[in-house]
């Protein structure tokens, strides 16, 4: 069985419906979400929603790599990326640490 995707216009729909708003103010707030946390962590490295996680700004060393192809090494530069760590209230909750 494949896992499906909530896509955004259901997720929107689902929050409209259960918070009891439009779906056009839902969108607003998924929209204003995204943005407000990419211009956050872009200025200040760090955006954390509340319960769910944190999206970090990290800098990725330059290294060495393998072209898979040919096995031949190659040089990979550094750049700045983005990562999300998800709370530990969430990872907990979704798979349980088994005993």
């Amino acid at each position: 069985m494949a896992a499906t995707t909530m896509t955004k216009t259901q997720l929107v729909g689902l929050m409209a419906e259960k918070i009891e708003i439009t779906k056009k103010q839902s969108a607003l707030f998924f929209d204003t979400l995204a943005d407000l946390a990419v211009t956050q962590a872009k200025k200040n490295g760090v955006f954390v929603v509340p319960g769910l996680g944190r999206l970090k700004k990290v800098q990725r060393k330059a290294r060495t790599g393998r072209n898979p192809q040919t096995g031949e090494a190659i040089k990979i530069k550094a750049k700045t990326t983005a990562k999300f760590y998800v709370a530990t209230e969430v990872k907990d909750a979704i798979a349980p640490v088994k005993k």
